[in-house]
């Protein structure tokens, strides 16, 4: 029983995705002045009696997302957007699913927790996840609401320390403090965050 995270690189599998996400971190790091760093997205497996799951954010690539274990969708780049499929992701709590990019994960997979009301507690919280427009910062919380946003609003949510993970050395999880922030404001989680310029 438990709560395993995996930190992909950004774009593992595909070369677009990896490319813009490359010229993204280039341009940031120019205006941060600071060295350019590897980008991660975050994905967890939670393991109870009834079977292990996978809990990732994805875009949206069909009609079939229930096959998927989907639970909940939301826009990407700006509300009106969601109209179109291109333009949405989806976040799955997906029974026996896979991590297509598994192979490429770096430094894990690390253990969260091992106690089974901590497992269940986070599959339960993933269809309460808020629909924020992914890219952007609805919420006001200085970062962009992602990927890793809502892995870490399901950790800090879960009553774990989100605030003590770091992405694999020299790198970053943009998104991550995001869904701290947002998980913080809501009743009986503490705040906690990440390492500056390390996830931010």
């Amino acid at each position: 029983m438990g709560i395993d995270l995996y930190w992909l690189p950004l774009g593992a599998g595909g070369n677009f995705v990896r490319l813009n996400g490359r010229v993204y971190e280039a341009l940031k790091a120019r205006l941060d002045r600071r060295p350019a760093c590897d980008l991660y997205h975050s994905a967890l497996e939670v393991f109870v009696p009834e079977g292990r799951y996978v809990i990732e954010n994805t875009p949206v690539i069909d009609d079939r997302g229930p096959e998927r274990g989907v639970v909940a969708e939301g826009p990407v780049g700006a509300r009106w957007a969601g109209r179109f499929r291109m333009f949405r992701y989806e976040l799955r709590r997906w029974r026996d699913g896979v991590i297509p990019d598994i192979s490429e994960a770096v430094d894990g997979p690390r253990r969260l927790s091992e106690d089974l009301s901590d497992a269940r507690r986070l599959l339960e919280l993933v269809p309460q996840m808020p629909a924020l427009v992914w890219g952007r910062d609805e919420a006001r919380t200085g970062a962009m609401w992602n990927s890793n946003s809502m892995i870490s609003w399901l950790i800090a949510r879960t009553g774990l320390d989100a605030g003590s993970i770091k992405p694999p050395a020299g790198g970053r999880a943009p998104g991550w403090n995001a869904g701290i922030v947002v998980a913080a404001r809501e009743p009986g989680v503490a705040a906690g965050y990440a390492v500056v310029g390390s996830s931010s």
